[in-house]
């Protein structure tokens, strides 16, 4: 276990378990050279991170093949602990009929209402992890 001022540095395999375990996290990207963090709903597909989006800025950044960084994290108020993964890399629409049959089965859930019928699929060129213990 590698410990960096205090936080656990998570490997590859846990912070691939970490996200596969959860279905809400955050895509981080930048519209107009300013910072954006928007909620998604997402699925851990192959070691990539798959999320459904309508027409707007996730799909417009996607089929421009933007980098992305997508977020999620715990962390207990009381125990003073937790845990963070950031997945980063260039995200892309999905186009492709066949994938995107498999996608639809996965049962990702849109972040609000409204039309959300694209995919986006995030593959990690840089993947890490911090766990914060009592």
């Amino acid at each position: 276990m590698l410990i960096d001022e205090g936080l656990e540095l998570l490997d590859e395999a846990e912070c691939l378990r970490l996200l596969a375990s959860a279905s809400i996290g955050r895509v981080g990207l930048t519209v107009g050279a300013l910072p954006v963090i928007l909620p998604v709903n997402y699925a851990l597909v192959e070691g990539d991170v798959v999320f459904r989006t309508g027409e707007g800025t996730k799909l417009r950044a996607s089929r421009q093949g933007t980098v992305m960084a997508f977020e999620i994290d715990a962390y207990d108020a009381n125990a003073r602990t937790g845990w963070s993964v950031l997945a980063v890399g260039c995200a892309r629409e999905v186009t492709d009929e066949r994938q995107l049959a498999d996608l639809r089965t996965l049962g990702i859930a849109p972040w609000a209402d409204g039309e959300r019928t694209r995919y986006v699929r995030l593959c990690p060129e840089m993947l890490s992890g911090r766990r914060i213990s009592s």
